[in-house]
């Protein structure tokens, strides 16, 4: 590809950022401005006219999805094998890449095994068992969330007790040591060693780091807004030598601080750089220029913007930004949804163009009912993944295991899975054991195998652990002469998988846990390439660095219900913001911190920005949280946006659709086009008789207050504060009657 074929479809700035080849580069790219096109035709031109060797080429991303589409697109520009020579990935994958060469370095072995979330949490109750800690007072997620920032922070387990200064702080301090100490017991290591254990590695031997040097020049580095400090480290420590450093980002779309990423790191690059090249890139080609105008006010009201940009497209203005005031957290969902019908209905539309998006997960229970209620096609994105299925998670245990026995998270989970007669009580002899031999529990099952030991079992017990012992060790001994589909197999076929899960289930519930695994079997196809002995550690990497946005399928035509955190980097023709108030967005957790306020604004930027042809914002007057009903306030950040760029709608007990509406939506989705062809038509609604804040009487319980209503079923669900207490009363049954003051 020429020169003038590379540069032809960018703008100026664009351009001007692929062109400029050494030394470090800073490319300030707002939402929609086309940075992965930047990056990739960047690469291209290294490759094709400054003839850098694609060997010496390293680009890294933050999510599969991203560095897949990089991927993609790069194999597109410069052919498969060319693509091929180049180093793209996460930063986690990449990393684990390298430790599984450079480990050994650290006195680790090459065979570790990653623990996601799951096996985290799993580990760290056993060091509470351990500790003798309740693991109801000291909650396993908190004191994992302390760990992992620490870890960010390279703040080992040592230098973390000595800074403790709370009681919270000296409970971490203890679980942290004894958990680092079980992951080294069992060869594993969790998603921030990947990244820690790497800085150590070229921190502490500087010869292995000459070699990164010598194979990587040219370093890429997207969405560095987003990166905490062992990845800024890192990419400090890859780029010392060449200074070849070209990093994209936003600082306007930095949300992620609660996971340890530091804003500060984008905004004090032209610190680290003082001979950077800084370059803007303003074109915006995903939305219009309504859209842009409201979300640039809002960001422009932040007192930490460095960079002022100014958003242009050449899309057209497109139509004002709809802001609804609901009378309810059920009504704003109601809107949502039938707005969406209605842009079906009218032809503008199709499922898949629309998403709904939240600042908490809780908030999509009330969207995914009015989805159901509308007989509309939908996806949550953050739900349980398949990966994460009991009946994946435990083949996958097994799997583990014959990679690494040593695995003591994997060897728990599935040690009576299919049920082998070794009881709870049996395991925590073993662990107790274990413990007071100091060894791992794999080697513990070891010493059984010798009559001499002394040993706190029972004859029965003793004989199921052996039997267990014995099997992970006829599957250890085949994992390098067995291809990976087959070694599934004979797996599947030895633990009687299918028999245990129709056992356990009834039919049809068995039937699809059984595909699901057959699913899990058939993903290893795709490792057939690969040798033998190499298949199932690829197998086992790529699975525990699958993220949620991952699963997200846009060739599904459905509707897609998502938070704003989890849709940075995603687009929708039509976009629906909900609760956009004080307490949600910004969240009550901010309200007390600068720092935190402003990257709520931010999350809120992230979600307009996500907007191609048509934007939703709204709130509620009455929210359901916590149990309670609770009046809420729109949020201040709205005042940020002119009114001018906004149109208000306020509409008190929504009526979901009208009949007319209802016609043309069932004509849109009987097309024969469409994927999901439906035989059953939509139930025409009804008005709602009682609306929130209403007075009425009931001839058992008195007067009371209409707290909130919905239509179900053909009829009204309404809930009511009475003197005592609130109740659930439908309609039809309960004879309400309404009241008038005086």
């Amino acid at each position: 590809m020429t020169t003038t074929d590379l540069l032809a479809n960018l703008n100026p700035q664009q351009q001007r950022a692929v062109t400029t080849v050494t030394g470090p580069v800073l490319v300030l790219a707002g939402p929609g401005s086309g940075k992965t096109r930047v990056l990739t035709h960047r690469i291209a031109y290294l490759i094709d006219e400054v003839g850098v060797d694609p060997l010496q080429i390293l680009a890294v991303t933050f999510t599969n999805k991203a560095a897949r589409e990089m991927r993609e697109r790069l194999m597109a520009l410069l052919g498969e094998a060319i693509a091929h020579d180049l180093t793209v990935g996460t930063f986690h994958s990449i990393c684990a890449r390298w430790l599984r060469r450079d480990i050994v370095h650290l006195g680790r072995e090459r065979d570790f095994v990653i623990y996601d979330t799951d096996d985290q949490e799993r580990l760290l109750k056993r060091v509470l068992r351990e500790l003798n800690l309740n693991e109801k007072q000291h909650l396993p997620r908190a004191i994992l969330s302390a760990i992992s920032h620490a870890k960010n922070e390279l703040v080992d387990p040592e230098e973390f007790a000595r800074h403790a200064r709370t009681y919270f702080d000296e409970i971490v301090a203890r679980c942290y040591a004894r958990y680092q100490a079980l992951l080294y017991e069992s060869n594993a290591l969790d998603f921030d060693d990947l990244l820690g254990e790497t800085v150590r590695l070229f921190s502490n031997y500087p010869a292995v780091l000459a070699e990164y040097h010598q194979r990587y020049r040219f370093l890429l580095v997207d969405e560095y807004q987003d990166t905490n400090r062992a990845q800024y480290l890192l990419v400090r420590a890859l780029a010392e030598r060449d200074r070849n450093l070209f990093v994209v980002g936003d600082e306007a779309q930095s949300i992620y601080a609660w996971r340890g990423a530091d804003i500060r790191n984008i905004l004090q690059f032209e610190h680290d750089y003082p001979d950077a090249t800084v370059i803007m890139l303003e074109q915006n080609y995903r939305s219009t220029q309504a859209i842009l105008d409201a979300a640039q006010a809002l960001i422009n009201a932040s007192p930490q913007r460095k960079y002022a940009k100014r958003l242009w497209t050449t899309n057209g203005t497109g139509d004002q930004v709809v802001l609804y005031e609901a009378a309810n957290d059920e009504d704003e969902a109601a809107f949502a949804v039938s707005e969406i019908m209605r842009l079906i209905a009218e032809g503008t539309a199709r499922p898949g163009d629309c998403a709904i998006m939240y600042r908490m997960n809780a908030q999509s229970r009330l969207v995914e009912e009015a989805l159901i209620q509308s007989h509309l096609p939908y996806q949550v994105i953050g739900g349980v993944r398949f990966y994460e299925r009991k009946e994946v998670k435990d083949v996958l245990a097994y799997l583990r295991l014959v990679a690494n026995p040593y695995d003591s998270v994997s060897l728990q989970r599935v040690i009576n899975w299919p049920g082998r007669g070794i009881g709870e009580r049996t395991v925590n002899e073993l662990l107790v054991w274990a413990t007071r031999l100091g060894v791992p529990l794999y080697q513990a099952l070891s010493e059984l195998a010798d009559e001499t030991t002394e040993y706190p079992f029972a004859a029965r017990a003793r004989n199921a652990l052996l039997d267990f012992y014995r099997l992970i060790g006829e599957f250890h001994s085949l994992r390098q002469r067995m291809p990976l589909g087959e070694l599934i197999d004979y797996l599947l076929m030895r633990i009687e998988a299918q028999a245990t899960l129709y056992q356990e289930y009834e039919a049809e519930e068995a039937e699809d846990r059984w595909r699901n695994v057959q699913e899990l079997r058939n993903a290893a196809i795709n490792y057939a390439n690969l040798p033998i002995e190499h298949q199932l550690a690829a197998f086992l990497e790529d699975i525990a660095l699958v993220a949620d946005t991952d699963t997200l399928d846009r060739n599904n035509d459905v509707v897609t219900c998502i938070t704003l955190h989890q849709a940075k980097g995603l687009e929708f023709p039509y976009v629906f913001v909900l609760g956009v108030e004080e307490g949600l967005l910004p969240h009550s957790r901010s309200t007390n911190d600068r720092n935190q306020l402003e990257e709520e604004r931010r999350l809120l930027y992230v979600g307009m920005t996500r907007a191609q042809r048509r934007l939703y914002l709204s709130y509620a007057a009455q929210r359901a949280m916590f149990g309670r009903v609770t009046v809420c306030s729109r949020s201040r950040f709205l005042a940020d946006i002119p009114p001018t760029s906004l149109k208000l709608l306020r509409r008190r007990g929504y009526r979901a659709v009208t009949v007319s509406q209802t016609t043309m939506f069932n004509q849109r989705m009987l097309t024969p086009d469409h994927h999901d062809k439906r035989t059953t038509p939509l139930p025409l609604p009804r008005q709602a008789a009682f609306v929130p804040g209403q007075r009425v009487y009931h001839a058992t319980f008195g007067e009371g207050i209409v707290v909130s209503s919905r239509l179900i079923e053909g009829d009204e669900e309404v809930t009511v504060r009475f003197a005592d207490r609130e109740r659930r009363l439908l309609a039809s049954f309960a004879r309400l009657q309404p009241l008038t003051d005086g």
